[in-house]
């Protein structure tokens, strides 16, 4: 009996943990060219990049055309929506004069990034990293990042 409560209290304890070793550079890549795909569909030239929990870029790609300005912004998308644990569309709503963040954009040395297009990457209720899109508009890079987040399940079970 102690052994299944005992199991009961890791399993529980293990199921909101940040897995900072769980974003491998094949998912991370894999991720990343769905996320490319989508965007050429689209028309679209972006930067996409993927972090681990902590927020460290595992992999960034410029699709040719992208502005080279977006490079930075879409690795603190990551960083962002690592920190917070959310996407950084939440997270701008938030953080809008008179809203109960205000002031948090200027926070982490400038590394905190409020417009759309992070997304934190889960499996479960774990996160395991993160992916920012930018060279788009908000609205196109947030769709791009949440087209990757609902991909990642796929994206694992095909490699």
């Amino acid at each position: 009996m102690k052994n299944t409560k005992l199991e009961s209290m890791i399993s529980k304890a293990a199921e909101g943990a940040i897995l900072k070793e769980m974003m491998t550079l094949e998912v991370a890549v894999k991720l990343i060219e769905a996320v490319e795909k989508k965007a050429t569909e689209m028309g679209l030239a972006v930067v996409v990049a993927v972090s681990n929990a902590a927020g460290r870029p595992i992999a960034v790609h410029c699709m040719d055309g992208a502005y080279h300005g977006s490079f930075d912004v879409a690795i603190n998308k990551t960083f962002t929506s690592t920190a917070f644990q959310m996407s950084t569309a939440k997270l701008a709503d938030l953080c809008r004069p008179g809203e109960s963040l205000y002031g948090l954009q200027f926070s982490n040395d400038g590394k905190v990034m409020i417009l759309g297009g992070g997304e934190p990457l889960k499996i479960g209720s774990t996160m395991i990293g993160a992916l920012g899109v930018s060279g788009a508009s908000a609205e196109d890079d947030s769709y791009l990042a949440a087209f990757g987040a609902a991909a990642l399940k796929e994206v694992i079970t095909c490699l």
